[in-house]
Formats: structure tokens, sequence, C-alpha cells
């Protein structure tokens, strides 16, 4: 059974940073990808940034050069350091993953930024 655990949130001054960590209870490249979408209040879920099995990396524009996905597939893990964050970076953050299409997601971890 896959689950998803994300961890690394927290309340951060504008201009500082966090990373987020997805914890996955199976081997990740069994998925064709993994990713992670945000959530603000009153919006719709969209994509931050992706990475393919084969490594290849998407980001949405808003995150361009602030934000880096990785992973290290020996310890089953996806992160997101995320640098240089804005107000309108605060959302709830999901780890994301798709095995044939299906898709399976984490509870998500509050990423606040403010003064």
């Amino acid at each position: 059974q896959v689950q998803l655990v994300e961890s690394g949130g927290g309340l951060v001054q504008p201009g500082g940073s966090l990373l987020l960590s997805c914890a996955s209870s199976v081997n990740i490249f069994e998925f064709n990808s993994m990713g992670w979408y945000r959530q603000a209040p009153g919006k719709e879920r969209e994509l931050v940034a992706e990475i393919t099995v084969g490594g290849a990396t998407s980001y949405a524009e808003s995150v361009k050069g602030r934000f880096t996905i990785s992973r290290d597939g020996a310890e089953k893990m996806l992160y997101l350091q995320m640098n240089g964050l804005k107000p309108e970076d605060t959302a709830v953050y999901y780890c994301n993953a798709k095995k044939l299409r299906y898709p399976y997601w984490g509870q998500g971890t509050q990423v606040t930024s403010t003064s």
C-alpha cells in the first residue's frame, strides 16, 4: 500500500527558506513521476514542481529559480528546497506520486510566509 508522508512545513519570513520532505512507503522508482502541489485558501490545487522517473524536472513559472525538487531513491524520499519564499507561496503543500496515471497524495503540510 502506497503512503506518502510530508514534513518540513512551517512559518517563515519573506525571503526565508524551507525544505519539504516526502517519505514514500514504497520504492519511488515504481512511480512514473513524483511532484509537489500546493493549494492556497480559495484557490485550486496547482502543480509546483515535478520529477519524472527518468529524472527530468519541471517547475511552475512562479517558482522557477527559487525552488528545487530532488529525490533520494535509497531513502525513498522526495524533497522540495524552497528559497526566497514570498507571501504568495503560502499554501498547503502536497506530495504527489503517479503510477500508471493513478495519483497518490500525502496529507499535506502548511507553509506560511509572512512578516
